[in-house]
């Protein structure tokens, strides 16, 4: 790999920090759901489809110290964004009746967990998810050029 496309160490502690981040919360979410026994909701399934990849694809440009870890991290990092917004917006109440997913199985709309009297599961992830983006966001700037390196 030449200089060029390698990442640079401060790129890799933004990376780093990326995984940190999901990881924290793909082991957040299995412990709520295998060990507190708390039935995730449709959302948070989909939610999980885009957060637990990161655990696997952000290692996999830290060990190489590929600079194109971004492209491939930041469009699931975004589409589980928006699925978090979207639960969050769902679970506040400004989402119309109609278009609720969640019609079988566990509502999304149930609060299962409230800390501090205002942050919920979706918030959580939604949290985690802006976390990484802006992360992989400041990365991709930051070091977009080969000059820079």
């Amino acid at each position: 790999m030449t200089d060029a496309a390698r990442l640079p160490s401060t790129g890799w502690a933004l990376v780093f920090a990326c995984w940190l981040v999901v990881s924290a919360s793909a082991l957040g979410a299995l412990f709520l759901s295998e060990i507190v026994g708390i039935t995730p909701c449709v959302l948070c399934w989909y939610q999980r489809i885009f957060m637990f990849p990161l655990v696997l694809i952000l290692p996999a440009g830290l060990l190489t110290h590929d600079r194109n870890i971004v492209r491939y991290a930041l469009p699931v990092a975004v589409a589980g964004g928006l699925i978090a917004l979207f639960h969050v917006l769902l679970v506040a109440g400004y989402i119309p009746e109609g278009i609720r997913p969640c019609t079988q199985g566990v509502p999304c709309t149930d609060e299962q967990i409230m800390w501090f009297g205002f942050l919920k599961i979706p918030h959580l992830s939604l949290f985690a998810f802006s976390v990484v983006i802006a992360l992989l966001v400041l990365t991709q700037r930051k070091y977009s050029h080969p000059k820079d390196s």
